[in-house]
C-alpha cells in the first residue's frame, strides 16, 4: 500500500472518465442513471434485491460474496469485472481508478451490478480524529456521532460506501494492540459508544445522505486474546460472552448496524469465523441481525490454518455454513462456491439467503443510481475547514489529566521565558495520528512541537531535543502503508549523547514539556506488546530530567495504558493525549496553557504494570473482599488510576444522593438523582458515574457496575441536578446458573461519582 497522497493527486481523474462522469452526474439537473432496473426504483430495496436475483446467475451471486483487496499486487482483472466476480474491494483509495472499475462493473457486466469500495476509517479519512480510545475517553455520544457523521461524509465524497468500523471489541488486557481501536474495558460505555459510532457513520437509516455502511467488529470476544497476544485463542467462559463481550454487539445491532465481521481467533476453541453458534444461534437468533457478515482479511482461508478445516473446500464450506457472507480476499468462495451448488450441497435458495442482504445494501446505498464518484464534489468536503475545527476540539475533549501536583498546570504563558520540548513523539508527523491513518494529509498534522511554538509568543524561547529513539524489536507488516525511511538504530554513545542534550535543554528552561510514548505502528492490530514500559530509553530520559530539578509535564501519546510509576512518583503532571489526531498540537497546547480544561476520564483501569494483568473494576466479590487491595505480597494490588479516573483543573462536589425510587417491582426502572457543584474559580467539564451492585443472586455480581454517566459542564461554583434512570432491562445478566437472562427480585447498592471509587452512596430494592 502506497503512503498517503496529496488531495490533488487523490482526484486526479482519469481523462477517459471525464465524459461517463459528467453524463452519469447528471443528477444536478435531476436526472439520474439507473443500470439494473429490475425493479422500479420507487420500490423497497428488498423488492429490487429480489428481482434481480431472480435473474443472477450462480456465478454472478458467488462474484457478491467475493471481496478482494487493491493492493499487494492483487488487481481485479478486466474480463472478471465484466464476468460479475466482484462484489467489493477495500482499500480503495484511487478515485480514478475505483471509477474506471466501477465503469467495467457498470456498463461491460451483464446485469450491470455496481461495486462498493470500502475502507478501515477508523481515525477518520481526510480529517484525522483522536484513536477510537481517545474519544471513549471523552465519554460524550455527541462528540462521538459526529466525528463519525465527518468521517463518513469525506469518506463517501471519496468513493467509500463502506467501513471496518466501530471495533466494538471488550479489551481487559492493556498488552492486547487493538485496545487502542475500542472504547475500553465495560460494557455499558462500550455499548453506548458502539450506538454513537453506528449512527454517526449511518446516519438515520442505510444510505442516508453522505453515509456509509458501518461494520460492528469482530464477533466475538477477539479482545480477550490470552496474554493480549494478537490472533491468539480466546477462552471466555459464557457468563461472561453474554454479560461483558456481547452487549456492544447487540447494541449496535439495535442501532442498525447493516455489517457485522467475524473475528480471526478460536472462541473456545471453535475459530470464530467458522463457528455456527455465533453467527447464527446468537447473532441471528438471538440478537435478530438481518444484515451481512463479513470475514476478517483471509479468515476464511486462516481456518484450515487453525487445523479446524482439512482444505479450502472445507474451509469454504464450514465459513459460508456458519453464516459469513463475504469471504475476505481468500478467493475460497469464488473458487469453490459453484461446484457445491452444482453437486447440491449447498442450495440456490441457501446462496441466494446469503446475497441478499449484500444487494439490498447496494441499493439502499443508491449504487445503481449513483454509482460513480463526484471528484468535484469531493474536493470541497475533504477541505471543509469545519471538520478540522471539530478534530481539534475532539482532541481536547478526550485529554484526560492524570496527575497535577500543586496545580502545575494550566501553564502561565506570560510568566515563561522559556520552554523545554522533549521526547521521541513530539515532533514526528505521523505519531499524533496513530494506526489506520493512510489517508491523511500529513501536511495539515500539527506535532505537539509545532503547536506549542504556534500557541506561544515570539518572546518565548522553545527549544527541542528529542532524547530518546523508540522502535519495535519486530516491525509491522503494516508499515508498508507509509512512506517512512528505516532509522539506523542508536548506539550506546548516541543515546547517551541525546539525553545529554535533552538534560542540557531543560536546564536551559523554564519549564520541561517531557512528550513520551508510544510510535504509531506500536498499536493496532498486529502489535501486542508483552511489558507495557515505556518503549526504548525514554525511561531513562524521564529520570534524567527529572533529575534537573526543573518543573516536568509528560504529555502521553499512545494507544493504551503504560507503566508511568516514575513519571507518576516524580513529575509534576501528566496528561494522556492518546493519538490525538491531525490537531495534536493545537489541541495540546490549549490544553497545556489552559484555554481549555481537560475532562476526559478513563474507559478501562490502568495498571501500574504488566504484572497485574488482567484487572478491571467490574470484578466479582471474594471470600476476603477485605483484602482486596493485598492480593499479592510484594506490593498493593490496585490499579495505577481506576476506571473512569480524569482530573481537571477545576473542582467538583457530589452531594445530596437521591435514590428516587427505593423499591420498584419486577420490570420497572429506577430513579437516582444527585447535586454536582464545581467548587473552584475555573469553568470545567465533570463525568457524573452511576455504579450499582446485586447484593446477592443466582450467581455472583460485580463489585460494581456502571450504569449510567453524563457530561456536563459547570461555571465556577454554579451547581446542577444530575437525573439517572436505570431501566429493568439494566437490571438484568446473563446468569450461568440459570442458563438464561434473569431479573431478580434483591437489594442493590448504587453509588455516584466521579469515577469507579464513588463514596456517595445509597440502596434500592427490586420486589416481585
Amino acid at each position: 500500500m502506497r503512503k498517503p497522497r496529496p488531495l490533488a493527486e487523490l482526484l486526479r481523474p482519469d481523462p477517459m472518465l471525464r465524459t461517463v462522469c459528467f453524463v452519469l452526474a447528471l443528477a444536478v439537473g435531476g436526472i439520474s442513471v439507473s443500470w439494473a432496473q429490475t425493479a422500479p426504483a420507487e420500490q423497497s430495496p428488498e423488492v429490487r434485491a429480489d428481482a434481480l436475483l431472480a435473474r443472477m446467475t450462480v456465478r454472478e451471486k458467488v462474484g457478491q460474496l467475493h471481496q478482494r483487496f487493491l493492493n499487494f499486487g492483487k488487481a481485479p482483472t478486466d474480463e472478471g469485472l465484466a464476468a460479475g466476480d466482484y462484489g467489493s474491494f477495500l482499500y480503495a483509495r484511487d478515485v480514478a481508478a475505483m471509477n474506471r472499475l466501477q465503469q467495467i462493473a457498470v456498463e461491460k457486466s451483464r446485469l450491470h451490478i455496481p461495486l462498493i469500495f470500502a475502507l478501515d476509517v477508523i481515525n477518520g479519512y481526510r480529517t484525522t480524529f483522536p484513536a477510537p480510545i481517545g474519544l471513549a475517553a471523552s465519554w460524550d455520544m455527541a462528540l462521538i456521532e459526529e466525528a463519525r457523521r465527518i468521517a463518513a461524509r469525506e469518506a463517501r465524497a471519496a468513493g467509500i460506501t463502506w467501513t471496518f468500523a466501530p471495533m466494538v471489541d471488550i479489551a481487559r488486557d492493556p498488552r492486547w494492540g487493538r485496545i487502542v481501536e475500542g472504547a475500553g474495558e465495560d460494557p455499558f460505555l462500550g455499548s453506548r459508544i458502539a450506538v454513537a459510532q453506528v449512527r454517526g457513520f449511518q446516519g438515520a437509516y442505510p444510505g442516508a445522505p453522505d453515509r456509509i455502511l458501518a461494520t460492528a467488529k469482530h464477533f466475538a470476544a477477539y479482545g480477550a486474546a490470552i496474554g493480549g497476544r494478537d490472533y491468539e485463542e480466546s477462552a471466555v467462559p459464557e457468563s461472561d460472552l453474554w454479560n461483558i463481550y456481547f452487549p456492544p454487539f447487540r447494541a449496535a445491532i439495535d442501532a442498525g448496524v447493516v455489517s457485522v465481521m467475524s473475528a480471526y481467533q478460536d472462541l473456545n476453541d471453535v475459530p470464530a469465523t467458522g463457528n455456527r453458534w455465533l453467527m447464527h444461534d446468537v447473532l441471528r437468533d438471538a440478537f435478530g441481525f438481518k444484515g451481512f457478515v463479513v470475514s476478517d482479511a483471509y479468515a476464511v482461508g486462516s481456518l484450515v490454518d487453525h487445523g479446524f478445516a482439512r482444505d479450502q473446500k472445507d474451509a469454504t464450506w464450514r465459513a459460508f455454513s456458519a453464516g459469513v457472507n463475504i469471504d475476505m480476499d481468500a478467493s475460497f468462495y469464488l473458487e469453490e462456491l459453484p461446484g457445491m451448488v452444482e453437486q447440491g450441497r449447498i442450495t440456490v435458495a441457501q446462496l441466494d439467503a446469503m446475497v441478499r442482504p449484500f444487494l439490498i445494501a447496494k441499493f439502499q446505498l443508491g449504487l445503481f443510481e449513483k454509482p460513480y464518484v463526484d471528484e468535484a464534489a469531493a474536493v470541497s468536503i475533504l477541505t471543509d475547514p469545519s471538520h478540522r475545527e471539530a478534530a481539534r476540539i475532539a482532541a481536547e475533549r478526550s485529554a484526560v489529566l492524570l496527575k497535577n501536583a500543586n496545580g502545575l498546570l494550566p501553564l502561565d504563558a506570560k510568566k515563561l521565558k522559556s520552554v523545554a520540548v522533549i521526547g521521541p513523539v513530539a515532533d514526528n508527523v505521523y505519531d499524533p495520528l496513530g494506526p489506520w491513518t493512510t489517508t491523511a494529509d500529513l501536511k495539515e498534522t500539527v506535532t505537539v512541537l509545532a503547536g506549542i511554538r504556534t500557541y506561544l509568543p515570539k518572546s518565548v524561547k522553545v527549544e527541542y531535543a528529542r532524547g530518546a529513539q523508540i522502535a519495535r524489536k519486530f516491525a509491522s507488516e503494516f508499515d508498508q502503508f507509509y512512506d517512512i525511511p528505516p532509522e539506523k538504530p542508536w548506539t550506546a554513545a548516541d543515546i547517551t549523547k541525546a539525553i545529554r542534550d535533552a538534560v542540557a535543554v531543560a536546564k536551559r528552561s523554564d519549564v520541561a514539556i517531557l512528550v513520551l510514548g508510544e510510535a504509531f505502528n506500536m498499536s493496532g492490530e498486529s502489535a501486542s506488546r508483552a511489558m507495557l514500559t515505556l518503549p526504548g530509553n525514554q525511561e531513562r530520559l524521564l529520570e534524567a530530567v527529572i533529575a534537573t530539578g526543573k518543573p516536568v509535564v509528560v504529555v502521553l501519546i499512545n494507544g493504551r495504558p503504560l507503566d508511568v510509576r516514575l513519571a507518576d512518583a516524580q513529575a509534576g503532571a501528566i496528561l494522556e493525549a492518546w493519538y490525538p489526531g491531525m490537531h495534536a498540537g493545537t489541541a495540546i497546547a490549549r490544553l497545556l496553557f489552559g484555554d481549555v480544561t481537560p475532562g476526559g476520564k478513563l474507559p478501562f483501569t490502568w495498571p501500574r504494570h504488566a504484572g497485574q494483568i488482567p484487572i478491571h473494576y467490574n470484578h466479582n466479590l471474594t471470600m476476603r473482599s477485605d483484602a482486596a487491595g493485598r492480593r499479592t505480597w510484594d506490593e498493593e494490588s490496585v490499579p495505577q488510576y481506576p476506571f473512569g479516573y480524569g482530573l481537571s483543573y477545576a473542582s467538583f462536589a457530589y452531594s445530596n444522593l437521591r435514590v428516587v425510587t427505593p423499591s420498584a417491582a419486577l420490570g420497572e426502572a429506577i430513579e437516582v438523582a444527585v447535586d454536582v457543584e464545581n467548587v473552584s474559580d475555573r469553568a470545567g467539564d465533570e463525568v457524573a458515574q452511576l455504579y450499582i451492585h446485586q447484593r446477592a443472586g443466582s450467581a455472583s455480581r460485580p463489585v460494581r457496575e456502571l450504569k449510567g454517566f453524563e457530561r456536563i459542564a459547570l461555571a465556577p461554583h454554579a451547581r446542577t441536578t444530575v437525573k439517572f434512570t436505570v431501566p429493568a432491562q439494566d437490571l438484568r445478566y446473563w446468569s450461568g446458573a440459570q442458563k438464561a437472562f434473569v431479573q431478580e427480585a434483591e437489594a442493590f447498592d448504587v453509588w455516584v461519582g466521579t469515577d469507579s471509587r464513588a463514596e456517595l452512596h445509597g440502596e434500592f430494592a427490586v420486589h416481585p
